[in-house]
């Protein structure tokens, strides 16, 4: 398989799966948005393992398998081979990759985080990585805002997918918080949006509303186009942020889904 066509099957698969991922990198030039798409199949794959039906010491040997690939030569896979090449490309680090994969692991042996520190540790491997990843092909050595920037977005999807999160026995949301806030996981299990929930998930919007406005610090660092993309991925989750506010996060029918004209014109406007 050439490098053109893992190219073409990791981009395909990024329009596929990640449609939020495919409007800010069709802002790039071609080769950084390849680049970007590996790197987004390989985090992909790396979710679609620890989240799939398989049993637990399957899905972690298929993770174990995932580590150790990275560390020789590609074998007939689009996405090993379209990330092989990526990295000869751009300085991606290779303990950013190694990152994702410990973060699917994670999500085999912990189920609940006691405290936000937990929770944030977390987040940075399965979300701070991808943005340390992604800032060396960006061309910037901001790491610090670069992972900033991922755990801000991992913060919204946690709120964006509680009840997906609660269909696979998982609960991000730290426990020392729901109980500060008179939350109970039956509350979650029952999808009942009282008063307490939206007090909770207003004082979460609020801190990944911080690390956004942190982790865009990045931009100052990145050339024009970049700096376009990584806006847009921050407007298309600012706009999703928004839409569970105005649903007063009630989120248990499923994450609101941004329209393709939204998406559209958060992309048209560029800067956010």
């Amino acid at each position: 398989m050439t490098a053109d066509q893992a190219y073409a099957e990791v981009e395909r698969l990024t329009r596929k799966r990640a449609r939020n991922f495919a409007y800010g990198i069709m802002l790039l030039p071609r080769d950084k948005r390849r680049a970007i798409a590996a790197i987004y199949a390989f985090a992909r794959r790396v979710d679609d393992v620890a989240d799939g039906d398989l049993p637990a010491d399957e899905k972690r040997a298929r993770l174990d398998e995932l580590a150790a690939a990275l560390d020789r030569p590609p074998t007939d896979d689009a996405m090993l081979v379209a990330l092989a090449d990526a990295r000869q490309r751009f300085p991606i680090p290779d303990g950013a990759l190694h990152a994702l994969v410990a973060g699917g692991i994670q999500d085999l042996e912990q189920t609940r985080y006691a405290t936000f520190a937990e929770l944030h540790g977390y987040c940075r491997q399965v979300a701070g990585a991808v943005g340390v990843a992604c800032v060396a092909v960006y061309g910037s050595d901001d790491i610090e805002r670069a992972e900033t920037l991922g755990v801000a977005l991992q913060l919204i999807n946690i709120l964006r997918d509680v009840r997906e999160d609660w269909e696979l026995g998982r609960v991000y949301l730290p426990q020392d918080e729901l109980a500060s806030f008179g939350v109970a996981e039956d509350d979650i299990a029952a999808g009942r949006a009282t008063g307490a929930w939206r007090a909770l998930m207003t004082f979460q919007a609020e801190r990944a509303r911080v690390y956004l406005q942190d982790g865009l610090g990045l931009l100052s660092s990145l050339d024009s186009r970049s700096a376009l993309c990584v806006s847009t991925f921050a407007g298309l989750y600012r706009a999703t942020l928004g839409r569970i506010e105005a649903r007063g996060f009630d989120v248990f029918d499923g994450p609101p889904h941004l329209s393709t004209l939204t998406k559209l014109r958060i992309v048209g406007r560029g800067l956010w």
